[in-house]
């Protein structure tokens, strides 16, 4: 239905970054290594948060399904750019690009809902430490991460049907590395005006709305913590909110300035460079600010670390 729609498209061909010849290869290396340090980060993240028994805690098991949403968001965005690079075909399939365009969505969109719900949690966690427990309990946080994902999800089902719905008029060069939303939009020949009002309104529900409760949540936080007498007790609030506030400002950062930005600014290649910090660098950087700033999780690193040199240890004394 979708393929006759867009008037027997079966393939799309991808600029790239092709205009820059003497950076691509450049460009390439960055990609990969983002990749496999976010691939490699947040499963360690994952493995730790599931392993130790310490961080059983509502904040890591969110944080665990942010660390699992970055492999897949990123593995969506930049695997078909690095296996293009290196075959050098630079063109993906019909149902590739689709099924591309509606994972980059639904993760996007999700990281937007889950973001702010841990912001509640950090809420709850500083300003109700008495009835945490009773708050986030076990039943509340898996209902609240299932429902960041089946938002993400329908929400990328809605933005993504009426694209498929429009004519292309043969029109199957893409500048961009991905199937990027916006980037297909510039490929119709007919009247995008309602998509463009579906995407505007869901962009508004997925950007603005969950950027005010994070500010109405950190607002409260910031007015509790300032009531703290001791200046241990401040540092010990504000190190378990300053991780989280980082990467919603990295996160909402770069979505804002790509989906929301005047539609007077209309430069495809920043919008590309910006795509590659959204798809790429935010989702490598998470792992990395979250150890960095949170003491729990050196510890369970270590930990990690001594219980499996000692296993090896043994078991290499075994052998002998």
């Amino acid at each position: 239905m979708f393929q006759a729609n867009w008037t027997s498209v079966t393939a799309f061909f991808f600029l790239g970054f092709s205009h820059y010849p003497k950076v691509e290869v450049i460009i390439f290396v960055l990609c990969l290594l983002m990749y496999l340090s976010t691939v490699l980060g947040n499963i360690i993240l994952i493995s730790i948060t599931v392993l130790d028994s310490h961080l059983h805690t509502p904040m890591y098991f969110f944080l665990s399904n942010l660390s699992f949403l970055d492999i897949w968001y990123t593995s969506s965005a930049l695997t078909p750019m690095l296996a293009n690079f290196i075959s050098g075909k630079n063109t993906i399939s019909f149902s590739g690009c689709a099924s591309q365009m509606y994972f980059s969505l639904a993760m996007g969109s999700t990281e937007c809902v889950l973001l702010s719900m841990m912001a509640y949690d950090r809420y709850v966690a500083i300003c109700n430490p008495l009835r945490y427990p009773l708050i986030m309990n076990k039943k509340v946080c898996v209902q609240i991460a299932a429902g960041s994902w089946v938002t993400g999800c329908l929400t990328a089902l809605v933005e993504t049907v009426p694209v498929l719905q429009l004519s292309l008029c043969g029109n199957n060069i893409i500048n961009h590395f991905t199937c990027e939303i916006l980037a297909i939009l510039k490929l119709a020949c007919v009247d995008t005006s309602v998509v463009q009002l579906i995407m505007l309104a869901i962009s508004v529900f997925l950007l603005p709305m969950p950027m005010l409760l994070i500010c109405i949540s950190y607002a409260f936080i910031l007015s509790n913590i300032l009531r703290i007498s001791s200046m241990d007790g401040r540092s010990k609030a504000f190190s378990t909110c300053a991780a989280h506030l980082t990467v919603v400002i990295l996160f909402y950062g770069t979505a804002l300035s790509m989906y929301l930005k005047p539609s007077a600014v209309n430069s495809q290649e920043i919008d590309k460079f910006m795509a590659l910090v959204y798809a790429g660098l935010t989702p490598m950087l998470n792992p990395i600010i979250y150890s960095l700033r949170n003491k729990e999780v050196k510890v369970a690193v270590k930990k990690l670390l001594i219980r499996n040199t000692f296993r090896n240890v043994f078991i290499s004394t075994l052998k002998y």
